[in-house]
């Protein structure tokens, strides 16, 4: 997943021009409206299409999961030629369940940055040639961006609100101010934690057992870890703890579970396809120090947030979002930090925490509404690998030097 974060050069040219840019429609009311939205960003293959009372009429995903379990990791090219396969009947399937046509349809969205350039490319290029076939626009999608908004599809969350995303690619805290507006507190200074799970996992063997065969990294040490009789036997490091800042690293947590894995099996003469005894408990410390240091950074987050009025008391909010957010031990420990200082936590149904075609649908229906990044000189849009979100304060958090006493969170 790291990528795409090596690829920039000709990509960028035209950065930030569908951000600035704005064509003023004389439709005044939306009424009869309906978003088509597109996902190419990684590996699925994601469509939609929600009308203008924000329903879902119809939505279609194709999972690249296995395929890319098999292979160890996600194949750019790979993923870019199961893009090309499956894309038209993706859409054609999304409209039919729908039982509408494309002259239906009012704004093609889709996903432009960040993400896998190769990826991108195809959603990009097919949501150009529909466009230019029925003379529609086209809403550009910032991926995280979509990412933070899914859950107020269902949730009634005001602006501005506290958003968590932690996924496979990405650890990023910012706060939401608007539809296209963003403060982003901390990021990820290596690794993303769903990477580190990916990895971990993969050291692990997990895919051998044959429960988790079918799981990505992630699910399959949460459920590993669900069988822990003695985790406390593995010490593990809080990463950052002496930087007064908000992001995050999983690196070194990463490199201090292999350390542990490769002494276990030096000491049970661990080899070929066999699994550590301790596998269970490694994989709960895993998941507990992960989980201790992302509610470190939220909680000076939260205090940062307090500190400059950026989120009002009477909505103080935090959406966690991201294919890691399904995991449920993170979330309740999160739960816990939220519950202590007086936040609401919500997260998106789970299939919308991952890649899908609704959370860009539903982007693109909230930018519709405010009239932002309606585009039909499709010339203005590209593609762009690595993509900032909002305006960074990560520089501000770290001069605050907003010291926290650690919470302790226990959760079964």
């Amino acid at each position: 997943m790291m990528y795409f974060k090596n690829l920039l050069c000709s990509l960028r040219a035209r950065s930030n021009v569908f951000s600035k840019t704005v064509i003023n429609t004389t439709k005044k009311s939306y009424s009869n409206s309906a978003i088509l939205g597109i996902e190419t960003s990684c590996d699925d293959t994601g469509c939609a299409i929600i009308n203008d009372a924000g329903v879902l009429l119809s939505e279609t995903l194709h999972s690249q999961n296995l395929i890319h379990l098999r292979n160890g990791g996600i194949i750019p090219d790979i993923a870019q030629d199961l893009h090309r396969t499956h894309i038209e009947p993706t859409v054609s399937q999304t409209l039919e369940k729908a039982s509408l046509k494309m002259e239906d349809i009012s704004a093609i969205a889709v996903t432009l940055r960040p993400g896998l350039p190769l990826s991108l490319a195809v959603g990009m290029k097919y949501a150009k040639h529909l466009a230019r076939r029925y003379k529609k626009p086209i809403i550009p999608i910032h991926h995280m961006e979509a990412h933070a908004l899914a859950a107020r599809m269902h949730h009634n969350i005001e602006f501005p609100f506290l958003v968590l995303l932690i996924s496979g690619g990405h650890c990023l805290l910012a706060v939401a101010e608007d539809v296209n507006v963003f403060k982003l507190l901390g990021e990820s200074i290596d690794i993303a934690p769903g990477e580190m799970f990916d990895k971990v996992a993969r050291k692990l063997k997990l895919r051998n057992v044959p429960e988790y065969s079918k799981m990505s990294g992630g699910e399959a040490i949460e459920s590993a870890a669900s069988k822990a009789t003695n985790p406390h036997i593995f010490k593990l490091p809080l990463p950052l703890v002496d930087y007064k800042d908000c992001n995050f690293s999983f690196n070194g947590l990463k490199t201090s579970v292999l350390l542990h894995l490769r002494k276990k099996e030096e000491e049970h003469k661990i080899v070929a396809h066999k699994l550590i005894p301790e596998v269970h408990d490694l994989c709960a410390a895993t998941l507990m120090a992960t989980s201790r240091h992302l509610v470190h950074r939220v909680q000076r987050a939260m205090e940062f947030c307090e500190k400059n009025h950026l989120i009002p008391d009477n909505n103080k909010q935090l959406v966690v979002s991201g294919g890691v957010a399904c995991n449920n031990y993170i979330f309740n420990t999160l739960t816990i930090l939220c519950n202590e200082f007086d936040y609401k936590i919500c997260r998106p149904e789970h299939k919308l925490c991952t890649d899908n075609g609704v959370m860009i649908a539903w982007n693109g229906l909230e930018k519709w509404r405010k009239n932002i990044d309606i585009i039909t000189n499709y010339d203005l849009l590209d593609i762009e690998a690595v993509s900032p979100l909002g305006e960074n304060l990560i520089a501000e958090v770290s001069q605050s030097k907003i010291p926290i006493k650690l919470m302790k969170i226990k959760v079964n």
